[in-house]
């Protein structure tokens, strides 16, 4: 199911992956889509190689409220920070997986969670929008500064609400752009690997969300990236 633009967002994302291996020096941070949130104490706790190919907007570790025994799922796991935070929230009763389509970034994440030592993961080979595991087997989804890349999101949507057991949660960082914003005027702030063109605005967020079965719906935004297009916490939950 493989399109233009999930071309051309793997062969970018690859190219950060070889970079962190080959360079560690540069590292992949601030590429997209600006200042990650993480704590000393959770940086501290993760490899070097991790911490460099972090290239979110936020942290959804910080608003997912994860406990003990619970099974994660972090879309576009790219390098595997987000995993291993949470497979560290989760215990060793829990599990979490992590999604990535780009072999150089699984890789990575791979290599970092052997360093890390972490037992409880698993990262999976596939798209977003066709989610590789059972309907209702995940406690918790989250993502960060992803989904605004995927080539279509009402089927992430749907994936999501599928995979998500009954009262089951969603806990995200994207980049949501103002209502007033057309598509046209999105693209002129920023390409679409800087997770600027295919953002969602507030509205088409909430109503995608809900179109796919979701509830409890909230898009908190936290800071601007550019004018118009804002860092948001969105959070949703599937009906029991």
């Amino acid at each position: 199911m493989s399109t233009p633009v999930h071309e051309v967002v793997r062969d970018h994302y690859a190219r950060i992956a070889l970079s962190v291996v080959q360079d560690p020096s540069c590292g992949g941070n601030g590429d997209c889509c600006g200042p990650t949130n993480y704590s000393n104490e959770e940086l501290a706790s993760l490899p070097e190689a991790a911490r460099l190919a972090s290239l979110g907007c936020g942290n959804p570790i910080a608003v997912a409220e994860l406990r003990d025994g619970e099974t994660v799922l972090d879309l576009g796991s790219g390098g595997g920070i987000d995993v291993l935070l949470s497979a560290q929230r989760v215990g060793p009763t829990g599990r979490a997986f992590g999604l990535d389509m780009t072999d150089e970034m699984l890789a990575l994440a791979r290599r970092n969670a052997q360093a890390a030592g972490a037992t409880n993961v698993e990262f999976l080979k596939g798209h977003i929008e066709a989610i590789p595991l059972p309907a209702a087997s995940v406690d918790v989804v989250i993502s960060n500064c992803v989904i605004n890349l995927a080539a279509d999101k009402p089927a992430v949507f749907r994936e999501i609400a599928r995979v998500l057991r009954p009262g089951g949660r969603l806990g995200v960082s994207d980049i949501v752009a103002d209502d007033v914003l057309t598509p046209a005027e999105r693209v002129e702030r920023g390409s679409y690997v800087g997770c600027i063109a295919g953002a969602l605005s507030y509205a088409e967020y909430e109503a995608g969300l809900h179109a796919a079965g979701l509830e409890d719906v909230s898009i908190t935004p936290t800071h601007q990236e550019t004018p118009g297009m804002t860092s948001a916490i969105i959070r949703a939950r599937k009906p029991r």
